[in-house]
This record gives structure tokens, C-alpha cells and sequence, in this order.
């Protein structure tokens, strides 16, 4: 999330607490323990996207230095309430696919005992137990393991590393779910049908919207970004869909690319991304979408002969244009905060959901718990809800007193903006004449609910939703954490399970 200094350190690692929890290890783990070794600590929180970023390069390390007594250990020191509790992370350890142990830093006591100050902040202990190295933000591959192999030659000459690496038994993690982590889905013209990203299974689904029956799978199921027909082409944790006409395009996120499915030739095109992550461009650029690097596109739509993306990397709102197949900036100045103001100076923090509603476009802007309000013609961007990075919370009422949690997913109808308010496991209802906000899903005290009157029943509730959408009298929602899409119909007021069948 910010950026830090490197800094060269000398001073003794303090120990884990004795009372820390561990996770995705069967045993605990200490610094002690770990005499011998070097350690690689990662400090982040699950909400945050330079943290995400990450996790791909540790995992690279790791199997670099599988043979060496080199040991990676994240310490989740989480932002938001919700992100404190363990079955949460465990759930952000299995969503992200991370092969190291975990431990829960409960109180941010370890961030406070070794001076951590920024997501994510990576610090890097010698053989010795001593701290060797500490950056924050993100980092490179290269020169994080410039500086292991640095102190592994360091501590071979003095002696002091170990001969073998400790064994740290890491749980199996099976995947038996028809669904797997599902992120965002787009209703097609009729609203008979709609796109689903199956993200942690790397593929679209085409689904009927009645009977739950997956007419179509696009993509094999492994990660990659291979164009071509249904069956052979690849994505990576997708994200955004975005149904126009006979096509479907989609927020390839992990790939930072924009891919374009063409339900008639059944093909798939990458049309924006190279297939790494970019980073700093000048609001004035503008290039071909082939040939520009995007930063985890997380949500797009369509408007103004535009499909407008959630660029949740840049900290900004982008725009693909499919006649040139052009791709540039349009809202925000790429710092990560809550600023309104005219497209270029306007600021965003980590833009995770958008739709489009006649002249406006409206964002769930997820780092600052905000809703966000785009003028197409006036090109003027408002906010509707959230105040800071570190104001949130669940709070019905006016805009001024009303508290989201993290939303991924946005929609509106009738007049309506509808949040998948993710880390309160709640949909939120906005009423943009009203200046209110609502609860139409969820409590803040519990996540049963099955009837609108009686949140004491025992249905299942949502566990952090990432999309809403309407279609009729139901709201469709993706409901990530629990591997369902539910749906909600609006008069009879019941929450239910739309049962997926491939």
C-alpha cells in the first residue's frame, strides 16, 4: 500500500508470542526454533492488493530455495475488523494459494515489535536471529533473493546456518466445490443467461440464470493467458465480466490483461494487457491495448461506446475503447486515498467494482470503504459514501453518518445502488435522492439470515459477497466465501441457494 526505504538493521528478532495462533502449519513455530536459518517475514493484511502482489514472488523464492534452510512465514496483521478474525485468513490463505505457515498477529503486536509501518512490509532475519534487511511495498523477486543469498553466504562462511531445513508440515487444502472462490458474474441481454468468473478455477461459466445449468466453460482450468477456443484457452483469478451483445469480456485479473470471448466463434482474445503487471503511466497516455502492462483490472462495464475498468492497481478508473482499440486513464491521479474533484486530480483506493447507470458510473472503491459517483459529461467525480482509509464499519443512515466494509460489488435499478458490502457479508442499498443508506442483506451481529423479518434464523448467511446484480424482482449475489451464488427475490424477501451444475 505505501511505499517504504531499505534499511540495513542489526538488532535482535523479537520472539512470535507464546499465545499467537498459527495457521496453515499442524505445528507451532519460534524464532528460537528457527536459529539457523533465515527467515523471510511477510507482514500484510488479505484486503490489500500490493500485499496480493506479493504472494506470487514469495512463492517463486520458495521453490528457489526449497533446498536451503530458508523458511517464509507471513504474519497477518490485519486493517479491517473483519480481516481479524482466523477463519477469515484461513480463507485468504486458501483463496491465494500460500504454501507458507501463517500466524495471526493478534493486536498487531508483532507489527509493533519489529517496527513494521506499511503493507506489506517484508523483513528478513540471518542465522544468527538477528534483523538482517526490511523494506516496505512491493519488491521484485530479484532483489529479494539478492539479499537471501547474500546472508546465506554470509552465514555459510561464519558458520552459523543450518544443515537442513527444519520440516514445517503444511495442510493438504481439497478442493471438492463446484464453484471455487466465484468472484463477479454479468446477466446477457435477455437476462435469461449470465457470465460468471469461477475465479480459483480459472475459467467463465456461461450459466442459465433459472435452473443454475452451466451451458458453456471457458478455459481448461489452468492458469495462464492463452488465447484460443473455449476449451484450450487459459485465465488467471478472474474477476469482471462484462456481457455485450455476442461477447463477453473479462477482468483476467492475475493476468492484468483484458480478454474478449467470442460466444459466436467461440474464441478468446486478449485485447488489453501483455501479461505483466504495469506500473506509472501519465494521465495523457493513451496506447494499444495489446501492447500496454495493466495493474489488476478488478471490475468493468460499459458506457459512452467505452468499457470503463476498475483498474484496482493503479488506483484509478480506465477506459478500453473496442473500435481503436485504444486503452488509457480516465478518473484519478493514481495516489491511493478519497479526493473528489475533475477526472485527472480525483483519487481512488484500490477501485474493485463499477457500473454503469445513463451519465454516471459508480465504484465500489474498496480501500476507503467508499461508494464513488463519476459525471460522464460533467467529468467530476463525487462520493456518495466512505471518508478515509480507516473509517469503516456497519452504519445504516445518511451518507455523512453511514459505514461500509470493504465492497467489491456494485450494481443499480430503479433508481437503486446496490453494494456487495464484502466484509460485513451484507448487500447495502443506497438511495442517491435520499442521501440514505440501508441493510437489505446481513446484520452486523450476525450472518444467519434466511427471512427479511427474522434475522434469528438459522439459513446460511453470506460470507463475503463480491457482486450484486438485479434481474427483475431478484438480486442475484455472488457469494465468494461460502462457493455459492445466492439469489434474493424482493417479494417474497428469502435468501436461497442457486445450485450450480456443470
Amino acid at each position: 500500500m505505501f511505499e517504504g526505504l531499505d534499511r540495513v538493521l542489526s538488532s535482535k528478532a523479537p520472539e512470535f508470542p507464546k499465545e499467537g495462533t498459527w495457521l496453515n502449519t499442524l505445528d507451532p513455530i519460534s524464532i528460537e526454533k528457527l536459529r539457523g536459518h533465515i527467515v523471510v517475514l511477510d507482514f500484510w493484511t488479505y484486503c490489500c492488493l500490493n500485499c496480493i502482489h506479493m504472494i506470487p514472488t514469495l512463492s517463486r523464492l520458495e521453490d528457489e530455495f526449497r533446498n536451503e534452510p530458508v523458511v517464509f512465514i507471513g504474519v497477518h496483521s490485519a486493517k479491517f475488523e473483519e480481516e481479524q478474525k482466523h477463519e477469515n485468513i484461513e480463507e485468504a490463505i486458501n483463496r491465494y494459494g500460500i504454501r507458507h505457515p501463517v500466524i495471526a498477529d493478534d493486536g498487531m503486536k508483532i507489527w509493533r515489535a519489529y517496527g513494521a509501518n506499511a503493507w506489506p512490509t517484508i523483513i528478513v532475519i540471518d542465522a544468527k536471529g538477528n534483523i538482517a534487511y526490511r523494506k516496505s511495498g512491493e519488491q521484485t523477486g530479484s532483489s529479494l533473493g539478492s539479499v537471501i543469498e547474500m546472508l546465506l553466504d554470509k552465514s555459510k562462511e561464519g558458520g552459523a546456518l543450518a544443515k537442513s531445513r527444519i520440516k514445517i508440515r503444511i495442510p493438504e487444502h481439497k478442493d471438492k466445490s463446484v464453484l471455487l472462490y466465484p468472484a463477479k458474474m454479468s446477466f446477457s441481454p435477455d437476462g435469461r443467461d449470465f457470465a460468471l468468473s469461477d475465479s480459483n478455477h480459472n475459467r467463465i461459466l456461461i450459466v442459465d440464470a433459472k435452473s443454475g445449468k452451466a451451458k458453456r466453460v471457458i478455459g481448461n482450468g489452468k492458469r495462464g493467458i492463452a488465447d484460443g477456443g473455449f476449451s484450450s484457452c487459459t485465465f488467471q483469478k478472474p474477476q469482471g465480466v462484462l456481457w455485450l451483445d455476442q461477447k463477453v469480456y473479462v477482468a483476467d485479473t492475475e493476468n492484468h490483461a483484458l480478454r474478449e470471448i467470442d460466444l459466436k466463434s467461440e474464441k478468446v482474445r486478449t485485447v488489453a494487457g501483455t501479461g505483466e503487471q504495469g506500473w506509472y503511466y501519465p494521465f495523457e497516455f493513451s496506447g494499444k491495448g495489446p501492447d500496454t502492462k495493466l495493474n489488476s483490472p478488478w471490475d468493468i462495464t460499459y458506457s459512452d461506446d467505452k468499457i470503463f475498468i476498475a483498474m484496482a492497481g493503479f488506483h484509478q478508473i480506465w477506459a478500453y475503447e473496442p473500435k481503436s482499440e485504444f486503452v488509457f486513464p480516465y478518473a484519478g491521479a493514481g495516489f491511493e486515498n478519497i479526493f473528489d474533484g475533475a477526472l485527472p486530480d480525483a483519487q481512488f483506493a484500490q477501485p474493485s467494482g463499477i457500473w454503469a447507470d445513463g451519465n454516471y458510473l459508480y465504484v465500489a472503491d474498496s480501500e476507503v470503504s467508499g461508494v464513488r459517483s463519476i459525471d460522464i459529461k460533467k467529468r467530476f467525480v463525487s462520493t456518495l459514501v466512505g471518508s478515509g482509509l480507516f473509517v469503516f464499519g456497519h452504519r445504516d443512515g445518511t451518507f455523512a453518518d453511514a459505514k461500509l466494509q470493504h465492497p467489491l460489488g456494485i450494481c443499480s435499478n430503479d433508481g437503486t445502488i446496490y453494494v456487495a458490502d464484502t466484509y460485513n457479508s451484507s448487500i447495502r442499498t443506497i438511495d442517491p435522492k435520499a442521501g440514505k443508506v440501508a441493510t437489505l442483506i446481513g446484520t452486523p451481529a450476525m450472518k444467519s439470515f434466511c427471512r427479511f423479518d427474522d434475522p434469528n434464523c438459522d439459513t446460511l448467511g453470506l460470507y463475503e459477497p463480491s457482486d450484486v446484480k438485479v434481474n427483475g424482482n431478484v438480486v442475484y449475489i455472488v457469494d465468494t466465501n461460502n462457493h455459492l451464488v445466492r439469489t434474493f427475490d424482493m417479494k417474497e424477501m428469502m435468501l436461497k441457494t442457486l445450485n450450480i451444475k456443470l
